[in-house]
């Protein structure tokens, strides 16, 4: 680390032989954590605008082919490898990704241990490769704590999922609504983790922000394994960095906790053996951390605006109960084996509808809706088209109905609006006294 404020020499750190295991273990960790790094979001989210992402470089040629190439001859996946916008980050791809990396990181680790067995340490290579590991940890860690903040990472359960039957949830899904439902604890997560971001952003705090990133991390990975959340591989990995950074201090550690032997401060070893050349590194770091930080707020602040609790809403928003619903002229009666007849319609999103018909089937529709000229147009969303046109009138707050066609056909519905302030989840609020517990 650097010690920005006081004299140092590039000999004041006497250099130590280290033991075999030190060196080797350093390899693997230098190539493995290295390459992963490079290849995944790690090394880029730092670097991406706010308007465009900046591209994996495991996207990129060569190492896209050889991916591809393992991913068919040596692993066997017969399907096709999906690449983008999926967000999960446990694709096929991502474990073979993976798989390239440790394989060859071990095979590289013999190679080097054998070509550089005479070297006594990396006493230089691992100072500067821990500060590229501060940084880029920090990065993600910042990211996904401001991601939490204002809260737009799981925000609050939309109309849809709160009329969605419980066990029709995935367990992500669970844990997504149930951390979104409670905003004040995504935001103190979202806290710890932006905090163990900006104490790694400071040479002198890195121990002490990679202890909070280790326990951060832990909670997200165990919490990415037992709900099922795809994004293990990530979220262990910065697991990985964070203990990369606290191992040299775990002998200082250990003294402290489970000894009465005095520890004393850790030695800073500085990256140049001048005063100006480390004042100017430090400066470049401190900049580095505000250009996250600034990243980040303004990317949160625009999530939030765009897709948390400060989007627009649709002009109808509400669940409405269909009462009425004629075809032809026709009231098609309300039986629950009639997967034709709507039983519910959703709107929350400006450009989104949920149709709930008799049978409990949810499809979810393309909307484009028209105030001023109270009009409605829908398309499936992501299947067979269904076209469907509807002008709208809303006598009362809690009456809407439509007229139009739906695949050419005249249609005629009647809705009721429920009250979602009535739902436990929304309106229950905080007690500081219960006398019962009120568990639902």
């Amino acid at each position: 680390m650097i010690v920005a404020d006081a004299p140092v020499s590039g000999d004041a750190v006497a250099a130590e032989r280290w033991n075999v295991a030190e060196r080797v273990a350093f390899r693997f960790c230098f190539l493995h954590l290295g390459l992963f790094c490079l290849g995944t979001q790690i090394a880029t989210t730092p670097f991406s605008w706010l308007t465009w992402d900046v591209p994996d470089l495991a996207m990129l040629p060569p190492v896209r082919n050889i991916v591809a190439w393992v991913a068919a001859h040596v692993l066997h996946f017969e399907a096709p490898l999906v690449t983008t916008g999926s967000g999960s980050g446990d694709k096929a791809w991502d474990w073979t990704f993976l798989f390239c990396v440790f394989v060859f990181s071990i095979v590289a680790t013999v190679v080097w241990s054998w070509l550089d067995r005479r070297r006594e340490n990396y006493d230089t290579l691992f100072k500067w490769f821990r500060v590229a590991v501060r940084l880029l940890l920090a990065g993600q860690l910042v990211s996904y704590g401001f991601a939490k903040i204002f809260p737009n990472q799981m925000p609050y359960p939309s109309l849809y999922t709160l009329a969605e039957p419980f066990g029709n949830m995935s367990p992500m899904g669970v844990l997504w609504s149930s951390i979104g439902a409670a905003p004040h604890y995504e935001m103190f997560a979202g806290t710890a983790e932006a905090v163990a971001g900006i104490l790694l952003l400071l040479p002198r705090t890195t121990l002490i922000g990679a202890l909070l990133a280790a326990a951060d991390m832990t909670q997200v990975f165990m919490l990415n394994m037992t709900y099922d959340v795809p994004v293990k591989i990530l979220s262990f990995h910065l697991l990985l960095l964070a203990m990369f950074l606290i191992a040299p201090d775990v002998p200082r550690l250990a003294r402290l906790f489970f000894t009465r032997r005095n520890v004393g401060p850790s030695r800073e070893v500085p990256l140049f053996k001048t005063v100006r050349a480390n004042r100017i590194a430090f400066g470049l770091q401190i900049a580095f951390a505000l250009w996250v930080l600034g990243l980040n707020i303004a990317g949160g602040v625009s999530q939030w605006k765009q897709y948390g609790a400060g989007r627009p809403k649709s002009p109808l928003y509400g669940i409405w109960d269909v009462s009425v619903m004629k075809i032809d002229g026709v009231e098609r009666a309300a039986l629950a084996t009639d997967s034709g007849r709507w039983k519910r319609i959703i709107f929350d999103y400006e450009s989104l509808a949920l149709v709930e018909t008799e049978t409990d089937e949810r499809k979810f529709y393309r909307m484009k809706l028209d105030p001023d000229k109270k009009s409605i147009e829908i398309a499936r969303n992501g299947g067979p088209q269904m076209a469907a046109r509807f002008t709208y009138d809303r006598s009362a707050p809690d009456v809407l109905v439509l007229d139009g066609q739906i695949d050419k056909q005249p249609v005629r519905l009647e809705l009721k609006r429920e009250d979602d302030k009535k739902l436990s989840l929304v309106n229950r609020g905080f007690h500081w006294r219960q006398d019962y517990p009120f568990n639902r």
